[in-house]
């Protein structure tokens, strides 16, 4: 039984339909961005209720989750987890021949592949998405997404997929957009943990944090050239002193390690590079850069 005001009639027109599973904050930017787009949008989401907003929005609400993906050709799939989305895909098996799923819900490349070998088992079509973007962002060129998947199926969605942000494709293995959003979403809490244990340094030490971060944030514009240095040792093999020979660094990594143990700041971090360092000086290679500690990154 449907929820009150909520449509039970599915859309005529067929032309520019879609369906959103998932109303979370994420999912009701998407569905939202649909209905101002023009789509006739039907959306689902296990709590029926956070369906009601979209409803007043233009779209129909369907409670019953294999009427909604019935709705339409496309279907978009935006939840907590893919957990939630094995579970979701498992009711509909057996009903979705013809259907393109395009999830958009964080995980891994592993499960990417596990989704699209469903959908060709099925008899319907995968896309593999990964929103890099907030979701007020969604539907300006602001929202990156990230896709992977086969590259007719892509080709034939992307006026849906554009509407939502700027879109960049991997090609056709589907568990490529998820390599690289790891990958980002990573380095970006790396970074930030970092920053979060520096400032609490330099806040023992009175600084203004304000200010501080007002300088790192400058620092920061200089990274580019030497990213682009550091990959282009470690394809050569040729590891040149990018920031100095490794015995020069890690005789400066006794003092970054004391300052902290000084203040009662954690130093794990610290050391792990400073061991890495070590590491690659016994092997012979003082004189290499930073980017050489990459041989040891895949060795446990």
């Amino acid at each position: 039984m449907n929820i009150d005001n909520i449509k039970t009639e599915i859309p005529h027109n067929k032309r520019k339909s879609v369906t959103v599973l998932g109303l979370g904050n994420m999912g009701a930017a998407i569905a939202h961005t649909f209905i101002n787009r023009g789509y006739d949008t039907v959306v689902w989401n296990r709590n029926a209720e956070k369906c009601k907003p979209l409803v007043e929005a233009g779209a129909a609400g369907i409670e019953i989750l294999s009427e909604a993906v019935a709705a339409s050709n496309q279907v978009v799939i935006c939840l907590l987890n893919n957990t939630a989305v094995y579970e979701v895909l498992k009711q509909v098996a057996g009903a979705v021949a013809g259907k393109v799923f395009i999830n958009l819900t964080s995980g891994t490349p592993a499960q990417a592949r596990d989704f699209a070998e469903w959908a060709e088992r099925e008899n319907a079509s995968y896309i593999d998405g990964k929103i890099l973007a907030d979701p007020i962002d969604i539907g300006t060129a602001k929202a990156q997404l990230l896709f992977s998947g086969k590259p007719t199926v892509f080709d034939a969605q992307y006026p849906l997929l554009e509407k939502l942000g700027t879109i960049t494709y991997y090609g056709e293995d589907a568990g490529a957009a998820a390599v690289d959003f790891l990958a980002q979403v990573a380095i970006g809490y790396e970074f930030l943990i970092g920053f979060l244990h520096t400032l609490q340094l330099v806040h023992t030490e009175g600084v203004d944090l304000t200010a501080f971060a007002q300088r790192v944030a400058g620092t920061l514009q200089g990274y580019g050239p030497l990213l682009s240095l550091m990959v282009n040792e470690i394809k050569l093999g040729t590891y040149q002193p990018d920031l100095g020979p490794l015995q020069v660094q890690a005789a400066m990594f006794d003092d970054l390690i004391n300052h902290r143990k000084s203040k009662n700041v954690e130093t794990l971090r610290m050391q792990e590079i400073k061991n890495l360092m070590d590491r690659r000086i016994a092997d012979g290679h003082g004189a290499q850069g930073f980017s050489s500690l990459f041989e040891l990154l895949g060795k446990q």
